[in-house]
């Protein structure tokens, strides 16, 4: 597990939001995966995945705290999270100054409709150019339909792994675009959900908020964060 964490973006958030709009104005790919301990934890335990997550081409940023603990336990200096829902929203507003082309898949048929309102009437500059349900049988025409489009931006809501390996199988087929998995991202963009309060957020605590307002979280949460946080100890007690 080792290998993740140093391949980790380890700078603050101000600093890669530049080179993403850099990036995107000189039409430089990008494949960013938000990496939480879910993430890490997928990784150890599948081939295809940790091969994503290793390549030179997937760009890994700390999106939960229990990531920036687990670095810093590891020596690993990690300045602070880089959130999903954030760099989603930065994106967002990228592409309404520039009139960037905007490719969204993911969550359910009435949250992706409600987003793609939403996002027209708060981003009348972009260029929605394709947008699909998570639901839909063959994800793939998705993609092979968008080579053809040219995305500035695609946001995928399929959930870890899914929607990274969804990416990282169409990937080549793409000359330009900045590509994310945004888990329930698209939850919180549509309405559809309250994010934590900003106390939480600064706190470092949304994953408590979000417990509360879903109980069956826990068992998720115990799963992959509380045993990510022993193995870290015992890989800590190793070095």
């Amino acid at each position: 597990m080792l290998k993740y964490f140093e391949k980790l973006y380890k700078k603050g958030a101000t600093s890669f939001y530049e080179i993403v709009n850099y990036n995107l104005k000189i039409e430089q790919k990008m494949f960013i995966v938000t990496a939480n301990p879910e993430t890490f934890t997928e990784g150890s335990n599948n081939k295809d995945f940790d091969k994503l997550l290793l390549d030179n081409n997937t760009i890994l940023i700390p999106d939960g705290i229990g990531i920036v603990k687990a670095a810093n336990m590891l020596k690993f200096d990690v300045l602070e999270r880089i959130t999903g829902i954030d760099l989603a929203i930065k994106l967002l507003d990228l592409a309404e100054e520039n009139h960037y082309k905007l490719a969204l898949l993911g969550a359910k048929p009435e949250i992706i409709e409600a987003l793609t309102k939403v996002l027209k009437e708060k981003y009348p500059h972009i260029n929605i150019v394709k947008t699909e349900n998570g639901y839909i049988e063959n994800k793939d025409v998705f993609f092979e339909d968008l080579v053809r489009l040219e995305p500035d931006i695609c946001l995928v809501a399929l959930g870890i792994p899914n929607q990274e390996l969804l990416i990282y199988k169409h990937l080549d087929k793409f000359k330009k675009g900045v590509f994310v998995g945004v888990g329930g991202s698209f939850d919180v963009l549509s309405g559809s959900k309250k994010r934590a309060p900003k106390i939480f957020q600064k706190l470092n605590l949304e994953w408590l908020y979000r417990i509360v307002k879903e109980p069956k979280r826990l068992k998720r949460f115990y799963n992959n964060n509380v045993k990510f946080i022993f193995k870290i100890k015992k890989l800590q007690k190793s070095l």
